[in-house]
């Protein structure tokens, strides 16, 4: 049997079998701040937030001004705490922490356009550990 041969008959193999196996169902790539929802993350809603987060929150949804020259910087995700997803697409922003000298620990990191962000996270503890921000239901 020529190689030609044997490759048309491995392909057409192949595809009986497939054939004969039954439907099989293909699903789509979701995007990372989808499959975030039924990830391990905690969730918290906006009512929880701390005072300062709340504000925090409305003014990445407003679009800034921010009272901090880092905010709106773009998250590494480098702990890896956050669903991957492309170099560039998280961003942090402060929250104030009272009795803070500098800026605190506590920030909200969103994914997504920087004004309507697909999904936004807390975190108390400087990126060690975040919650997915929900709104409060109606």
């Amino acid at each position: 049997m020529s190689r030609a041969a044997a490759i048309k008959f491995a392909l057409t193999s192949f595809l009986l079998a497939a054939s004969l196996a039954g439907p099989t169902s293909v699903q789509a790539r979701q995007p990372s701040w989808e499959r975030s929802v039924g990830s391990k993350l905690a969730v918290i809603s906006t009512a929880e937030l701390p005072p300062a987060g709340r504000v925090t929150y409305e003014l990445i949804r407003a679009g800034g001004p921010f009272p901090f020259d880092k905010d709106g910087v773009v998250f590494g995700n480098r702990e890896r705490q956050l669903p991957t997803d492309r170099r560039g697409f998280y961003r942090e922003y402060t929250v104030p922490t009272p009795g803070s000298r500098d800026r605190g620990a506590r920030r909200i990191v969103c994914g997504g356009p920087v004004r309507a962000p697909h999904a936004c996270y807390y975190t108390a503890d400087h990126y060690a550990s975040f919650r997915m921000i929900v709104e409060n239901p109606q």
